[in-house]
Formats: C-alpha cells, structure tokens, sequence
C-alpha cells in the first residue's frame, strides 16, 4: 500500500494522512485535483472524475458554438476515515466529510456532510454513522465479522 500511495502521490494525488486502502483499480481522471484523508478506503473502480466536457454539448444546444471544447475542472476531496464502495462515481466539485459511507455504485456530487450513509445514483443519504452506534459493535462482534491479521 505505502508504494502505491508513493505512485498516487509523484502523480499529484494530495493525502492529509495514511490512507487504510486504495485499489489500483480506482481511476483517477486527473490526479492533482483529488484529496484523500487520513485510513479512507477507495475500492475498485471507483472513478474520480474532475472534468465536465458536457459544457460544450450545453452550449451547442443552446446556440453558441465555442471555438473549441470547453473543459470545466473541479477537486475531489475526501475526509477522514471514509468508504466508498466499488464502482461509485465522485463528480467533479464532490467534498466528502470525515467518517462517510458511500455504498457500491452510487453517484456523489457536492458537499456531504460528515457522518453520512449515501447510497444510490444520485446519491441520497439513508442515515448517520453516530445515530445508532450500537449497531456496528453488534455487527462487528456477529458471524460474519472478519479481522484483518494485525
């Protein structure tokens, strides 16, 4: 992992700490607009994309032809001990507080709020990590817990 948060960051990846995972399968659209924060997890093929080209498709549409394609790029920033699941989308200008979940496939745009469950394309928040903290000790003391060897 320590090579690999090596490569991420030569490439322009900015870290405000140790990240606890990152799939090499994970793509990053350009490398120097994403933040990612201290044991945040960032599974397979998550994309982080930080341009918008439909722009130019909008103002086509609307009667203005630009010279060329017209490019808009916004950073990522991921907080804190944050998960997102495989094959999740994060737009361009997507902010993620500290202590998040986004479930597999869900599509982020905007700011989300610290402590959030998000799930779904788009993205809605289904409840708060701090709501109910009793309910991931039971989960990670069940039968299907695992722990990683230390």
């Amino acid at each position: 992992m320590k090579f690999y948060v090596w490569v991420l960051r030569s490439y322009g990846v900015s870290f405000a700490g140790e990240p606890r995972y990152i799939s090499n399968g994970a793509r990053f659209d350009d490398f120097s607009l994403v933040t990612i924060g201290e044991r945040s997890v960032i599974s397979r093929d998550v994309v982080l994309l930080t341009h918008d080209y439909s722009i130019t498709t909008a103002l086509i549409a609307n009667g203005t032809m630009p010279a060329t394609d017209v490019a808009v790029r916004r950073p990522i920033s991921i907080g804190n001990n944050v998960f997102v699941g495989m094959n999740s989308v994060l737009l361009p200008g997507t902010t993620i507080g500290d202590n998040v979940i986004v479930g597999a496939g869900s599509v982020l745009r905007g700011t989300i709020e610290s402590d959030s469950i998000m799930v779904g394309n788009p993205a809605v928040k289904i409840g708060s990590l701090t709501d109910k903290p009793e309910r991931w000790i039971e989960r990670s003391q069940g039968k299907f817990a695992q722990f990683d060897p230390a």
